[in-house]
Parts: structure tokens; sequence; C-alpha cells
């Protein structure tokens, strides 16, 4: 379905007379939904119900990797050329709406993503591990999940003042910190904290120990989620330096009169 909703706009581009780059088709083909294929369908998809670190490691690779793989090739931004008047307007009305703005705030998905990783801590994990109803559930809701912490940031849909993006950035910084919480617990911890039941049956020799395979999967995500976070530092970083590069061109373009009447105005506010 997003393939070709995908190419069905770069079809509607071509017939009014423009045209989508390449690159961005086979970014959102080949990287976008590749890599969710290979993540969901491939080795880490199989074994997820024995495996404790394939089930964490896909989870946060749904999370984290496939979103941002996907906003490589701007969906967004075709929808906006290629919907018509109403349809951009629907779409603008979605970017802008409370949910969207909620999850994406750079502050939010850091926050959100450890919450998630928690449940890792818990028997839940081993619920959802065994669960076929689950199964369904991580692989469609957990990437839309994603979709929804990055694509906002990376489109730059919601507006920010210097100082709320600021904040962001200080804050994301503290938030390396939180993220590799849930991947510590799971490394240092040698009891089993999903308490699930042993495998049944004779396993692979490759196959880890209980403890072992927690180990790894606190590894892989105390990995995965922290070089998650640099993406995130790096948009905050240049959408900072765009909004400085305009407010300062804003305060260039001011006559003297309208700087006075500025300074007054904040002298007034202050005083």
């Amino acid at each position: 379905m997003a393939a070709a909703l995908y190419l069905m706009g770069v079809a509607r581009l071509r017939r009014h007379g423009h045209r989508w780059p390449a690159r961005l088709t086979a970014a959102f083909l080949l990287l976008g939904l590749g890599s969710y294929a290979v993540v969901s369908f491939g080795f880490l998809g199989t074994e997820s119900t024995d495996l404790r670190w394939a089930f964490t490691t896909r989870i946060a690779l749904l999370i984290f990797v496939v979103p941002a793989l996907v906003s490589i090739g701007r969906p967004i931004a075709l929808a906006r050329a290629a919907l018509e008047t109403l349809g951009r307007l629907r779409v603008e009305r979605v970017l802008r709406s409370r949910p969207v703005r909620l999850f994406g705030n750079a502050i939010f998905a850091p926050v959100f993503a450890c919450a998630v990783f928690l449940v890792f801590l818990t028997p839940v994990a081993a619920v959802l591990r065994d669960s076929p109803w689950s199964e369904w559930t991580i692989s469609v809701i957990t990437p839309l999940a994603g979709l929804l912490l990055v694509l906002p940031i990376a489109a730059h849909s919601v507006i920010r003042t210097g100082f709320f993006v600021t904040v962001e950035f200080l804050l994301a910084f503290v938030e390396l910190l939180l993220d590799a919480v849930p991947g510590l617990v799971l490394r240092l911890n040698d009891g089993i904290l999903d308490h699930a039941p042993a495998i049944v049956g004779r396993m692979p020799f490759w196959f880890p120990t209980a403890l072992h395979d927690q180990h790894l999967s606190g590894d892989l995500l105390w990995f995965i989620a922290e070089i998650a976070d640099v993406p995130i530092l790096i948009i905050l970083f240049v959408r900072w330096m765009r909004l400085d590069r305009r407010e300062a061109d804003r305060m260039d373009g001011l006559t003297d009169e309208e700087l006075d009447a500025l300074n007054r105005a904040h002298l007034e506010r202050r005083g």
C-alpha cells in the first residue's frame, strides 16, 4: 500500500509536467520499504518468538531505523506536491493536529521510545513474543508510531520558537542517558526479567542461553537507542541554525525606526 501510494504520487506529478527525483523514489522503495521487509520478514522476524535479542532488536529498528530511512524518500513533500489544494490542506491539517505535534516533538520521541523499551523489563515482553495476535500488531503499529515520531521532525512541519528549539536541543542530551536505561538493566541483570518458560525441544547449537540472550538484547537495544538519538540531535541543530538565520535576517531588514520601536516595547514590558 505504501509503495502504491508513493508511485501514484510520482505518476500524478509526471502527468502535470513535473518530475520527482528518481533517487528519492529509490530511497523510499529500497531503503525505506526494503529495510522494513528485511526486519519484518527476515531473520529478526522469524526468530523473534524464540530469541529475546531478535525481538527487542526488531522493535527498536522498526521504531527508529525504518522510519528514518522512509523519511529519506520525503513522502510528506511528495504528498504536498502531488495532491490538489483540498488534499494538501488535509495533509497540513493532520500534520498540525495535536497528536502529530505531540509525537513530532523532539523531546517526546526519545521518552516514548524509552517507555516502550521498559516493557522488555517485564513479563509482558514474554507474552508479546508468544502471542500470535501481537505479531501483526507489532508489524503494523510499531513502524507507524515510528513514522509519527520521525516524519514531522524531518519535514519541519511544526513551527518552533528559538527558545523552544534551544530547550529541545539541551533536553535531547539528557535523553541520551535516559534511553540507555532499559538496555543497561537488561545487560547488567543476572535474573531473567521476562520470566519466559524455557524453549521445549531441541534448539539449534548456536542458540544462546536465556541469560546470554537477555544480555545480547540489552547490548543491541542500548546501541540502537543511542545511535538513533544522533540524527535527532543533528536535525535539532540544523533547525536551530536555520531559525537563528531567519531571525537575524528579519532583524537586519528592519529600519532604524522599527528597531527603536521594538527596543522601546521590550523595555516597557520589562519595566
